[in-house]
């Protein structure tokens, strides 16, 4: 598996798989500032509104330190990538938690998440780096063209993009989260990044809009 954990980041997995409780609180705190970030572009729009990102990352700290003898049991991906994955769980479970309630409330009645999350994340995303504040409120028609916009991407295209270029991952990173290897994650993320610029031209935006 493409990746792994460095000096300091394995020195505390070994005391925490040692039995050392601190090490493994300071195990599962190390990301979260990244981890906020992967929040943040995750976690469905409708539910960001009311949920706050710490209290979503609090929730990924309780569940990381009750499976951390999982994770290093194995230790087949880095820490960091394992997280991760948690904390998409975390948004999931959000969304479905808040969105079925709202479904049960005939006041607030509204689908529950739609589509490709992927493809939601992207989106939301490519919206907040095309538009100030001050243009909020022509958003929403943004959205409309980005949409058709990222439904010709392919999966993968999409999936690298928002890996790369929201969440910051390094290409090492990405490529433990796609179970391939570095090498064919930089070629996957050129190719990608190309992709992107092709579809965004295509749906009238300029080169400097996209800021990709």
């Amino acid at each position: 598996m493409p990746g792994s954990d460095g000096p300091a980041i394995a020195a505390l997995l070994d005391r925490a798989e040692a039995g050392d409780s601190h090490a493994a609180g300071e195990a599962v705190c190390a990301f979260d500032e990244r981890l906020r970030r992967v929040i943040r572009i995750r976690l469905d729009a409708r539910v960001a509104r009311r949920v706050d990102v710490d209290d979503a990352l609090q929730e990924v700290h309780v569940e990381a330190l009750a499976r951390l003898p999982e994770h290093l049991a194995g230790r087949t991906v880095p820490l960091f990538v394992w997280l991760r994955f948690l904390a998409l769980q975390r948004c999931v479970t959000l969304a479905r938690r808040h969105l079925e309630a709202d479904v049960r409330d005939a006041r607030r009645e509204q689908p529950l998440v739609g589509g490709d999350p992927t493809s939601m994340a992207l989106e939301n995303a490519l919206a907040a780096s095309l538009t100030s504040p001050s243009r909020a409120a022509v958003r929403g028609e943004i959205r409309e063209r980005l949409h058709g916009a990222v439904d010709r991407l392919e999966p993968l295209d999409r999936e690298v993009l928002c890996l790369r270029h929201f969440e910051e991952l390094d290409n090492t990173e990405t490529a433990a989260v796609l179970g391939i290897e570095p090498p064919a994650a930089s070629k996957r993320y050129v190719r990608a990044l190309v992709r992107l610029r092709e579809v965004l031209a295509a749906s009238g935006f300029g080169a400097s809009e996209g800021g990709v």
